[in-house]
């Protein structure tokens, strides 16, 4: 039986859901049949705790639905990984979180990894995350783009203002492996230039090849 991963979008964003499914299904080349559910009792973007906590009893239902219909590993399709540890202990299947599997990935591309997410209120979550992974030590930094998830596929403006945040980053973290720290920025991912002696991590990606792991 082929397995079947299920990638979850925590906010009502359908678009965002077919993007994250596309990048997965192209990353891991037909090894596994990739799904997405969207929460549409979720607000429209992911942007800091209070976005958070609406979104979690629509997301704790899409996993019921994962579940129900054959997925042997969930992906929770959002950075901020928002309710992961609940997930974890009762979903009665193996959970990736985006942010989680961005940054492990950061750390095998490199020593040291910077993230770079959407807006400054995601800056505090996702230190706290790096934290309670004890990855605090591998994280260079963590720098807002200052472009709104729903603004991420607005075009050349936004692709600029993300391309020059990332080159920021480079500049003031050489080396280090730059973790795109949103699942919106995996429709952006393959336009970015890795500055020189980077690597650019899309997490959509890292959190595919993570399920399959989960399952060997």
């Amino acid at each position: 039986m082929r397995p079947r991963i299920a990638i979850l979008n925590p906010n009502s964003t359908e678009r965002m859901t077919t993007e994250m499914v596309d990048t997965a299904r192209a990353a891991i080349d037909g090894l596994a049949d990739v799904v997405g559910l969207t929460n549409h009792r979720g607000p429209a973007s992911i942007q800091g705790p209070a976005d958070a906590e609406r979104c979690l009893d629509g997301l704790f239902a899409l996993v019921d639905e994962a579940r129900e219909n054959g997925a042997h590993v969930a992906v929770i399709g959002c950075f901020d990984d928002t309710g992961l540890a609940t997930l974890r202990s009762t979903a009665g299947l193996p959970v990736v979180g985006l942010g989680e599997a961005g940054c492990l990935a950061g750390c095998l591309a490199a020593q040291k990894f910077a993230v770079v997410t959407s807006l400054d209120v995601s800056v505090p979550v996702i230190a706290d995350n790096i934290r309670a992974m004890t990855l605090d030590a591998r994280c260079a930094g963590i720098h807002a783009s200052g472009v709104p998830v729903l603004e991420l596929n607005a075009g050349a403006e936004s692709l600029r203002r993300v391309q020059d945040a990332i080159d920021r980053t480079a500049a003031a973290h050489p080396g280090c492996s730059i973790v795109l720290g949103c699942g919106g920025m995996t429709l952006i991912a393959n336009q970015i230039t890795a500055p020189a002696r980077s690597r650019i991590i899309d997490p959509v990606v890292a959190s595919v090849h993570m399920a399959l792991a989960a399952l060997s």
